[in-house]
């Protein structure tokens, strides 16, 4: 396989003054691991002459009313971080590949597709790494990749697209680029209450999570070889799949009514696409995983990321930038329990992992993280490849998983200029049990799920996942 040549690296600077101030953090922010969110963006045929300067010129004037991605993060009391408005900038490196897209197959995240993604150097002091970093590679078939890397601290996936969208509204020169809805950084709207309250709930998502039986951490886990995949649901296949779950009820389990985010009962409804896809990927992990030997009452945990944007009494603004969404996870079951039981089981408890999280306890949630005078323990780093961080004492690999959705958000409006992207998806998976939910990029139902499991256990998994489908 060619190696990618890198061309250039440069710094990319608003084109116009901006705040020089520093932006306090929300604890929404402040949890949030020390990693950037890192995605490709895969174009087959471009035809743009000018695609470098294009992107360039556009990114400084992007950063003008985003300027907090031109910013550098600083270390204060407690591990907390605060954000300085310096108008430092972005980075923007240009790269070539003498092959095809083709040599990357369906760009499944792997330590090769990584490579399309701009490097970040955590070893070096947090003060001097980028928020946001770009990576131009051009391939000899014509083809182009953006990779980007977008600070997780600054940002969550859903304001990281509104940023990506609207960069490239400017770039292609879209009449409505003068409209851009213009983002709002202040963080006050995800502060503690005042006066402060003590949390109201008990927060369960930052308890130790499950881990193998006999094991007393994870680190063995974690050394074990892991393989990544992007495996896909047709829509024919995922109304199999909802045909499956509504039309089953779990043995010896009452249906609950359930509190919606406005305290409503509700009876209940059928089953979403994200709940189904994501209890079906539960029950056949457990399967996989309980191929060795029999594994029926290990206990096991999905952790899911929620946004809370509209879950609040009074929504969080749509122009709002910076991280709005917190983990929760699903109530505890064993292996022999999803194995044995219908799919609608599974549904039933990722259902429950998103509805808890309303107005009281989201508020809870902000209140407890706020108690804490060290967050230091809420994110651990490591300058290996994988660049994990996670919360304290969190399992995030065998038996757990760790699913992420972006099935409503609009990661294919990426057109700069040339055309909407073929693909986009992660350039890396962090860990054993680390998965993403996306849509296909055709607007036909098409369903990609990006995962990484232990190599023993993929295979097994595969089969389950298509099986009776």
């Amino acid at each position: 396989m060619e190696s990618i040549t890198i061309h250039s690296s440069s710094i990319i600077i608003p084109n116009l003054p901006t705040p020089n101030l520093t932006l306090p953090l929300s604890v929404a922010d402040q949890f949030r691991a020390w990693v950037h969110i890192t995605t490709v963006y895969v174009y087959k045929s471009p035809n743009a002459a000018v695609i470098v300067d294009s992107l360039k010129s556009s990114l400084s004037k992007i950063l003008v009313p985003y300027y907090p991605f031109a910013g550098r993060l600083h270390v204060i009391v407690g591990g907390r971080l605060e954000l300085h408005c310096c108008a430092a900038g972005a980075l923007f490196i240009e790269a070539s590949y003498g092959g095809t897209l083709d040599d990357f197959g369906d760009f499944t995240p792997t330590d090769v597709v990584r490579k399309l993604a701009p490097e970040v150097d955590y070893n070096s002091s947090i003060e001097d790494v980028p928020m946001f970093l770009v990576q131009v590679t051009r391939f000899s078939c014509g083809g182009l990749v953006i990779g980007l890397n977008v600070s997780h601290t600054l940002v969550d996936g859903v304001s990281a697209i509104m940023f990506i969208n609207s960069w490239a509204s400017i770039a292609r020169g879209d009449k409505t680029a003068k409209s851009i809805l213009q983002p709002l950084h202040d963080r006050n709207v995800l502060q503690p209450q005042k006066p402060f309250c003590p949390p109201q709930f008990y927060h369960c998502e930052y308890d130790i999570l499950p881990f193998v039986i006999g094991c007393s951490n994870s680190k063995e886990e974690r050394m074990k070889e892991t393989k990544s995949a992007l495996l896909k649901l047709t829509r024919e296949q995922v109304e199999k799949l909802r045909m499956r779950a509504n039309s089953s009820t779990p043995t010896n389990q009452n249906i609950e009514k359930v509190v919606d985010v406005n305290e409503v009962l509700l009876q209940p409804c059928p089953h979403s696409r994200y709940e189904l896809i994501t209890g079906h990927i539960w029950v056949c992990a457990s399967k996989a995983r309980n191929i060795d030997n029999d594994k029926s009452k290990q206990s096991t945990v999905v952790q899911i990321v929620v946004n809370i944007r509209q879950r609040l009494r009074t929504p969080i603004p749509k122009n709002f930038c910076g991280n709005a969404a917190l983990i929760s996870i699903t109530p505890q079951c064993e292996f022999g329990e999803l194995m044995s039981q219908p799919l609608s089981y599974a549904a039933k408890k990722i259902r429950e992992a998103s509805w808890k999280m309303t107005d009281e306890y989201v508020k809870s949630a902000i209140d407890f993280l706020a108690t804490q005078e060290d967050i230091c323990w809420t994110r651990t780093s490591s300058s290996s490849s994988s660049s994990i961080v996670r919360v304290k004492g969190t399992s995030l690999s065998n038996p757990n998983l760790s699913i992420v959705s972006w099935l409503s958000m609009p990661i294919y409006d990426a057109d700069f200029g040339w055309g909407y992207p073929d693909y986009v998806g992660p350039s890396m998976l962090a860990y054993d049990g680390k998965m993403f939910i996306m849509p296909g990029p055709n607007n036909d139902g098409l369903i990609i799920v990006a995962i990484q499991l232990q190599m023993k256990h993929m295979e097994y998994f595969k089969k389950f996942f298509y099986e009776d489908l």
